[in-house]
């Protein structure tokens, strides 16, 4: 008797556990490499992206989202780590030094899921150093994908068909990386594998404003990454029709991101606005209503600790914290009103460290080394030469961009292209100096080596840089 009580009581605790992992919300990370926010969504008439449209109309937009950092692996250590690209230590691209690398004993998104008994998974970059710190299951990394696959969004989704078969009933996580609109912006971005169907040619598009350059060479490169988008878009509407055909769409938590901003010039390795701010989608089941734009300030090291949140998963001291309370759209009194962002190095040869903070109106840049030329003030063709047109309102920006000062201060609101630096400004002096000690403040709260004088010398050594 005893015997059979047993084991009805096991059979029970077996279909109890069973039911409560078929509960378990699952989750899928998405992010597009380079992508600013050129979005329908986000009122792009150039972008076509019902995919994403339609996802934003499903969950949560933001629109004042940002990285922690506009170079790759230095922003995406802050997604899987929850922390500052200093904290953690990837202050580079990943292979470009030995000491571009994440710390160990640092707890990482993938490992921390896996021990809570998620499948994991990975398809596209990675691109975070060293590789045993992010133990994921499936591994369909760029180094196993090849470059022919790089912009096949086609095998992105048979991929994932794979991962969810070879998921079964276990509760997953799913990080898939685009590598569109990345460059080089070739015949392959332009078209590949028949999509986009109909890309853009030079005449169809206009230069981003923010850009203030225009000319043949210029929107050829503008035409490449709207193509890039568009492919983007068909590629992650199959990827969720696999979630929804695999029947787990309503039991996942969906959040979409670009890893930095545009790869032109004033974005992409820089402190600007058209580098940090990315597009930011969240659609989390059972929380919040479908169709909500938010204007609260959210950071990429949010997401670790609200997908940890999601699953029920204790998270570790980290930089950012849960959104739960922000899509049920109760955003806590004491939600961030500033947003701190850095940017330390790219390749080796990009070492150029600066620091940023913001808030509603302004914005303010700390260039630590600006005794100096910026070693990386353009980007391929998105610079000034023969055959491309400057916006007069710009030439000065574009001064300051090849020969920073030590601080900058923009106006957002009425500057939102950051072209009229107004330190020096008696008006906005009060300003200047609340944010210089506002991220002064956030230096040493996150103990940033770079606070210390000697640490800059020490790295610009290493770099190679003249003293």
């Amino acid at each position: 008797m005893n015997g059979m009580v047993s084991g009805m009581l096991a059979v029970f605790l077996s279909a109890s556990v069973a039911q409560s992992a078929a509960r378990r919300m699952n989750v899928l990370l998405i992010t597009t490499d380079d992508m600013g926010k050129t979005a329908g969504c986000y009122g792009d008439k150039l972008a076509i992206t019902p995919n994403l449209d339609r996802l934003a109309n499903e969950g949560m937009l933001f629109t004042s989202a940002y990285v922690t950092h506009a170079s790759c692996s230095s922003s995406r250590s802050s997604i899987l780590t929850g922390l500052y690209p200093h904290q953690n230590g990837q202050i580079g691209l990943a292979g470009a030094r030995p000491e571009y690398r994440v710390k160990d004993g640092i707890s990482t998104l993938p490992a921390l899921m896996k021990a809570h008994g998620y499948y994991t998974g990975i398809i596209g970059k990675l691109h975070v150093l060293p590789v045993e710190m992010f133990p994921f299951d499936y591994n369909q990394s760029k180094a196993n994908l090849g470059a022919e696959h790089q912009r096949d969004v086609r095998n992105i989704a048979v991929l994932a068909e794979t991962f969810l078969q070879q998921a079964g009933t276990k509760p997953f996580f799913l990080y898939v990386n685009y590598f569109d609109p990345h460059r080089p912006y070739d015949e392959r971005a332009n078209q590949f594998k028949g999509l986009p169907e109909k890309p853009y040619g030079p005449d169809d598009v206009v230069p981003f404003s923010y850009l203030g350059l225009d000319g043949p060479v210029v929107r050829e490169e503008v035409a490449a990454y709207y193509n890039c988008v568009n492919r983007m878009d068909v590629g992650l509407g199959m990827l969720l029709e696999n979630l929804k055909k695999a029947g787990v769409y309503d039991d996942t938590l969906i959040i979409f991101l670009g890893d930095h901003g545009v790869p032109f010039t004033r974005a992409k390795t820089t402190a600007y606005e058209a580098g940090e701010a990315v597009p930011f989608i969240v659609e989390w089941p059972g929380v919040g209503e479908a169709g909500v734009r938010n204007n609260d300030f959210i950071s990429s090291v949010d997401i670790m600790p609200t997908i940890l949140d999601a699953v029920g998963a204790d998270c570790p001291p980290v930089a950012g914290q849960s959104l739960r309370r922000v899509v049920e759209g109760k955003t806590p009194a004491a939600w961030r009103k500033v947003l701190f962002a850095e940017y330390t190095s790219h390749a080796a040869e990009h070492f150029y460290p600066r620091r940023s903070v913001r808030n509603k109106e302004f914005k303010l840049i700390h260039n630590l080394d600006f005794s100096r030329a910026n070693p990386i003030p353009f980007i391929d063709a998105t610079r000034i030469r023969p055959g491309v047109t400057v916006d007069p309102h710009m030439q000065a920006a574009y001064e300051t961009t090849e020969h920073p000062p030590e601080w900058e201060l923009y106006q957002l609101g009425k500057d939102p292209y950051e072209t009229v630096n107004l330190v020096g400004n008696p008006e906005y002096a009060a300003e200047l100096k609340k944010l210089q000690a506002m991220l002064r403040d956030w230096q040493k709260e996150t103990d940033d080596p770079l606070l210390d004088p000697a640490e800059l010398q020490r790295l610009k050594k290493l770099h190679g840089v003249d003293q």
